[in-house]
């Protein structure tokens, strides 16, 4: 038997700390979250995909990924991970999304909303306050907040993510 669907949407309290507002499962009729205006023009047969080539996606505009998240590796130092997550961001042009990182060096804010599905292995979604851990086919609508995206298992996890610009 499947298991049943689960919802994961981060929000942002009342002292501007990123959080969970929603776990739980879609609404009664499927849904995960909706938006309510993205002009897309659908015209050209152009590969728009090979444009890609930063975090987030331009404005007005939105981006469809699968991204591949690598186990941490223990032998790392903290000192090193940060390095090697500077440089990460930097290839994404994205140095400008890292604030904080002192819980983690791949936290990171953009100015998106993110339809986020876990498709193999195990992540854990870290926030300012809290974090969940993530499981095949759970869903994550992530709304502009502050977070990292950090595999503990001996795996490399799966993700899919739509990435639509959003106000900041």
């Amino acid at each position: 038997m499947a298991r049943a669907p689960r919802r994961i949407v981060t929000g942002n309290n009342a002292q501007g700390k990123s959080t969970i507002i929603i776990d739980g499962p879609p609404t009664p009729f499927g849904a995960y979250w909706m938006t309510d205006s993205i002009p897309v023009d659908n015209r050209g047969s152009e590969d728009a995909a090979v444009k890609v080539n930063t975090l987030e996606p331009p404005r007005g505009g939105s981006y469809f990924r699968f991204a591949t998240i690598p186990p941490e590796d223990p032998s790392v130092t903290p000192a090193e991970r940060e390095r090697q997550m500077a440089r990460l961001f930097e290839q994404m042009n994205a140095s400008h999304c890292r604030g904080n990182t002192s819980q983690h060096p791949g936290m990171h804010k953009t100015r998106t909303i993110d339809y986020v599905v876990l498709l193999s292995g195990k992540v854990t979604l870290m926030l300012n306050e809290g974090q969940v851990d993530l499981e095949p086919f759970d869903v994550v609508v992530q709304r502009g907040t502050d977070h990292a995206w950090i595999n503990k298992g001996p795996e490399p996890a799966l993700i899919a993510a739509v990435l639509i610009d959003a106000k900041e």
